[in-house]
């Protein structure tokens, strides 16, 4: 079950966090992985401690948010990395601020990384997995994009946008056996959290039915499922992985 040997997996925003956890278990399925973030020394890292232990990984320095240099970039995949099957757009960032002092900067940051690039990503390598006549595109949301956070009107419009985008491709695509999933994660144990103080990470646990904040292991189990031939007759869904923050 869940066996992805023979496939191939694109996963940005792979150098830590939810993105190095994806990556390193749809490698430890039978997948090779193409490794894709901007930040060069961790991708290889990374890719030098997988392969090591055997799994098919290659690093790929790529910034999603410079949409028109995607296609170049994506000329240095090599061919036994190639077709891209699986693909996870999982790069995002946050320039949190109230809306009344948020500069034209921090709300175009937001929505090149998180919206535009996974167009811009989607729209060339799905072009391989309509020849091949199977694919799976899972979008890394989240829960702010869902029910609002105050501070984020950026980051959730960009993450509302990317559900949107993704039923859209659902529906465009399921002739082709491409199905379009979401994972909308909550409050999770990532970079982003660890800056949280005592008094901050309590309030959020107030809120989470579970008690606990997610794990990245949480959300690549997720991504797991939807990357697999079990998960073929879903698409245009959003997975929730929240803790009960949001039912």
């Amino acid at each position: 079950m869940f066996d992805l040997s023979g496939r191939v997996a694109l996963v940005t925003g792979a150098s830590q966090g939810i993105g190095e956890a994806i990556a390193e278990l749809l490698a430890r399925r039978g997948a090779r992985v193409v490794v894709a973030a901007r930040s060069t020394d961790k991708l290889e890292a990374l890719a030098a401690r997988l392969t090591e232990e055997g799994l098919e990984v290659l690093p790929l320095t790529l910034d999603v948010s410079d949409a028109e240099a995607v296609p170049g970039a994506l000329k240095a995949i090599s061919d036994e990395f190639l077709p891209v099957q699986i693909l996870v757009n999982n790069a995002g960032i946050t320039e949190d601020n109230l809306l009344a002092r948020m500069t034209l900067e921090q709300w175009q940051r937001v929505i090149d990384t998180n919206l535009t690039g996974p167009y811009a990503l989607t729209r060339h390598l799905v072009r391989g997995m309509m020849r091949s006549r199977w694919g799976r595109i899972i979008n890394i949301a989240s829960i702010s994009g869902i029910m609002g956070n105050p501070g984020q009107a950026n980051y959730a419009a960009s993450k509302a946008g990317l559900i949107g985008f993704s039923k859209a491709l659902a529906r465009e695509l399921g002739s082709r056996n491409i199905t379009v999933n979401v994972v909308a994660p909550g409050f999770t144990e990532t970079a982003m959290t660890a800056g949280l103080t005592e008094s901050q990470r309590e309030g959020l646990l107030e809120q989470v039915v579970l008690g606990r904040l997610g794990t990245p292991a949480d959300v690549s189990a997720a991504v797991l499922y939807l990357a697999s031939e079990e998960a073929g007759y879903m698409t245009g869904q959003t997975l929730n992985i929240s803790g009960g923050l949001y039912i």
